[in-house]
């Protein structure tokens, strides 16, 4: 969901140490179109990866099952995921292109500039005429199609698509959930909060009765990670308010009309509940500084009483302890859980350079990356590895990946050090015959269907747009000043109040920031995709 722009340079090894500092290369370069010494055509990528992942991509058995299965050698520029972009920008700059960008992140506005100017190549005719695994994805699943056109008509890049419910209980409906320490509540003798009030007398309890019992007043009875909707944002709470909060500020009224999220009285009345949990010391006095690393290494320690996130697993473990906190009650008496726009898909995976002279083995290489079995082990992780932890086990008679117990081994580790990410497509069809769900998964479903989804009032979300070079232009120019300002102000309003003041003059700055012209641009853009 970040934007950055980007292409790619091949360069020869040596020279690729010397300028980026590149790792993981699986060799030298040989011929561009021709096969090397053992026949295999060798094809050259750039990539990234976790820094838990083996700096040669070519070393995870996902890729040596892929070599195994097409006959296509990958020589692999690997960087690190924290240095990707700025090694890719350094290797735009330099104008020279490997075959492809694989997991290459970009975004809409990157797609369209690099499509414009040359540097990466329509793929209509290659996917219609050499990806069978990808077009039956797309025969079964016609949507995607829409989805991953440019506004030109044409397709630029190969998408991620992972489906795991559908409508409210898609797994993606609710990013931020709170997890609470049902262990606290138990040895404070209290009960679950099922409204704001509640949740601040828990709160204030947590606080200032030693719920871990070390005597030590160590105790963060509500800790985020401060953004404008993040994964471990606050913001599930102002649905207690009125419309709520997701991370794109984007929310659809029933009437098909885009609204912003950071205005309204619900909005106002939010932030003027977090102020007053704030003025009580009841809020982690880090949630402005910290960052992922500071907030799951704090959940170790046993201080937290609330905390939001994805999947508790990565943060306090996969035990007990914690459990989903409902919406709440606020005080009209309202229950709201604000949808995201998230789904499944990121259109930008995998593109295909002007300099790839072998695009027949490109397009054969990129079709394997389609095949059901294959984009499982893509997304997940693989099986037979003797050398770690495996995320599946492979049922040979009724060819189907079964995934093994975590065995308290926290889900996203696993993954960063196993898949590979990429073009992938997963299809609600999948499970039951390609592919179970994973554990985590299909628990985080039990909970969205459960707790969650009663208190959904959107009928609608805002939709995949597909916008315009012209339009992503607007957008990101007026995003930029006006999320940064809405984060700000709701972050000094947080802390020191001061709302009711200043909300004429906050409302005003909105307008002079260019509210009114993202609402028509996002407005338009939702009519033309609801046309489709």
């Amino acid at each position: 969901m970040k934007k950055t722009k980007k292409t790619v340079a091949y360069l020869t090894l040596a020279a690729l140490l010397a300028v980026t500092g590149c790792s993981g290369n699986s060799g030298a370069k040989e011929s561009d179109t021709g096969a090397g010494t053992d026949g295999k055509v060798t094809l050259h990528f750039m990539t990234q990866s976790s820094v838990l992942a083996p700096p040669d991509p070519n070393k995870k058995l996902v890729f040596q099952r892929m070599e195994e299965k097409t006959g296509i050698r990958i020589d692999w520029k690997n960087y690190t995921n924290d240095v990707f972009a700025e090694k890719r920008n350094l290797a735009l700059a330099t104008g020279e292109l490997p075959d492809a960008i694989f997991d290459a992140g970009l975004g809409d506005y990157d797609l369209l500039k690099l499509a414009k100017d040359g540097t990466i190549i329509p793929l209509d005719d290659i996917i219609e005429n050499h990806m069978p695994n990808f077009k039956k994805v797309l025969d079964q699943a016609p949507q995607y199609r829409s989805m991953i056109t440019a506004p030109d008509g044409h397709i630029y890049s190969l998408p991620w698509i992972e489906e795991l419910g559908s409508d409210r209980e898609s797994i993606h409906s609710v990013n931020n959930i709170p997890w609470i320490n049902v262990e606290w509540l138990k040895k404070l003798g209290l009960e679950m909060p099922t409204t704001t009030a509640e949740l601040k007398q828990v709160l204030l309890a947590f606080k200032t009765e030693d719920p871990n019992g070390n005597g030590k007043a160590d105790e963060i009875p509500l800790s985020f990670i401060n953004s404008n909707g993040g994964n471990e944002d606050v913001g599930f709470l102002f649905g207690s308010f009125g419309q709520g909060y997701n991370w794109d500020l984007t929310l659809v009224g029933d009437d098909g009309k885009v609204n912003f999220a950071a205005l309204g009285d619900g909005f106002k009345e939010g932030v003027g509940y977090l102020h007053e949990l704030h003025k009580e010391g009841l809020i982690d006095s880090e949630f402005i500084t910290q960052d992922w690393n500071t907030f799951i290494a704090k959940g170790k320690e046993d201080v937290y009483g609330l905390y939001f996130t994805w999947d508790k697993a990565n943060v306090t473990g996969m035990n007990d302890k914690f459990e989903p906190m409902p919406a709440l009650a606020g005080p009209s008496g309202q229950k709201n859980v604000a949808r995201t726009n998230g789904m499944g898909l990121d259109r930008g995976r995998m593109v295909v350079t002007k300099d790839n002279k072998n695009l027949e083995a490109t397009a054969k290489w990129m079709d394997q990356l389609y095949d059901p079995l294959q984009s499982v082990q893509n997304n997940w992780g693989t099986y037979g590895d003797e050398t770690q932890q495996n995320i599946f086990e492979f049922d040979e008679a009724a060819q189907m990946l079964k995934h093994l117990p975590l065995e308290g081994t926290a889900p996203a580790e696993l993954r960063q050090k196993t898949s590979v990410g990429g073009p992938l497509a997963i299809l609600d069809s999948y499970y039951g015959q390609v592919t179970t769900k994973p554990d985590d998964a299909a628990s985080r479903l039990d909970i969205l269907k459960n707790v969650y989804v009663p208190d959904m009032k959107a009928q609608h979300i805002y939709p995949k747009v597909f916008f315009s070079l012209e339009e992503l232009d607007r957008l990101s120019a007026i995003e930029t000043d006006l999320f940064a300002y809405v984060l700000r102000k709701r972050t000094e309003w947080i802390q020191g109040g001061k709302i009711d003041g200043e909300w004429d003059s906050y409302m005003k700055e909105l307008d002079r920031l260019g509210l009114q012209e993202w609402l028509d641009v996002k407005q338009a853009g939702y009519e033309r995709n609801v046309s489709k």
